[in-house]
């Protein structure tokens, strides 16, 4: 009869405390939000008597409050429009930044550079208010482009170094060779360029949609008008209305957690390979 062979190696003493960590550490991550979720089935008066047990009987008033008298439907739109546009715009800056910051030699390239990674050490809370004198100025207050346009210039130097670690591990031949060929730097950067790129536009992507949508500080600072509130906004509102109905707090915050836990769940992969792949190449 052939011996199965057996290939596991014993778990070292190192390793299985590194998994017990790691166990306990997603415990803790995960509980606070199964005991939102759970509390948002609740009735204010039994998320204060008895917030971690189960609810007595479900109840979805809490959900149909939400929906019905906070509009946050019309919130969903104003952070989609607003999530959507930064995201977009970002990529296609960053991808073109990176793209002559890796592939052309001209003056003032290093200055460029070093201005591109300073600028990161530059925190939002600094520059608020001009931007917020010069959104006033355009008359841009409450509006859609009064928070794309500055979280556009928050991402823009994060995404741009990140394709630009892409771009530094992309072999030059195939660029060469289309060159030779007769293509000119507009038809490389669209047919080869951008379709090489796609894992870090997945890592930009997912990062800039994710900040915009999280971005409650210059959402708050630029925006006052109600109907244009986004996603944050209007959680911030419910708190400071509604603070003491607990099960409509628990019902809000699950509904604004649910798109990104979404988006993470089923582009986490792009992440980690978008953010790795050029140290790999290179």
């Amino acid at each position: 009869m052939p011996r199965i062979l057996n290939n596991k190696k014993p778990i070292s003493v190192g390793r299985l405390i590194i998994y017990i960590v790691l166990a306990i550490w997603s415990v803790t991550t995960i509980y606070p939000f199964i005991w939102v979720i759970i509390n948002s089935f609740k009735s204010s008066n039994e998320v204060v008597r008895n917030s971690f047990s189960l609810p007595e009987a479900f109840t979805w008033e809490n959900f149909t409050n939400a929906f019905s008298n906070q509009n946050i439907l019309r919130s969903y739109k104003n952070s989609l429009i607003i999530s959507g546009s930064v995201t977009i715009v970002v990529m296609i800056l960053a991808t073109m930044i990176a793209f002559a910051l890796t592939r052309y030699q001209f003056r003032l390239k290093t200055a460029l550079l070093a201005l591109l990674s300073a600028s990161l050490m530059i925190p939002v809370f600094s520059t608020i208010i001009p931007v917020y004198k010069m959104i006033s100025q355009l008359g841009w207050i409450s509006t859609y482009q009064a928070v794309i346009l500055p979280q556009i210039a928050g991402n823009i130097s994060f995404a741009s170094i990140v394709m630009m670690g892409f771009l530094r591990g992309l072999p030059l031949e195939m660029e060469e060779a289309a060159y030779m060929e007769g293509a000119g730097v507009t038809k490389v950067f669209t047919r080869i360029i951008v379709p090489l790129c796609r894992p870090s536009l997945a890592t930009v992507a997912i990062f800039c949609f994710l900040w915009s949508y999280n971005d409650l500080f210059t959402q708050k600072i630029l925006i006052s008008r109600e109907r244009m509130f986004p996603i944050s906004n209007l959680l911030e509102h419910i708190s400071s209305k509604y603070g003491t109905d607990y099960g409509l707090m628990a019902a809000s915050v699950t509904l604004i957690v649910i798109p990104v836990l979404i988006v993470y769940i089923f582009l986490q992969k792009n992440i980690v390979k978008g953010l790795t792949a050029g140290a790999i190449k290179g």
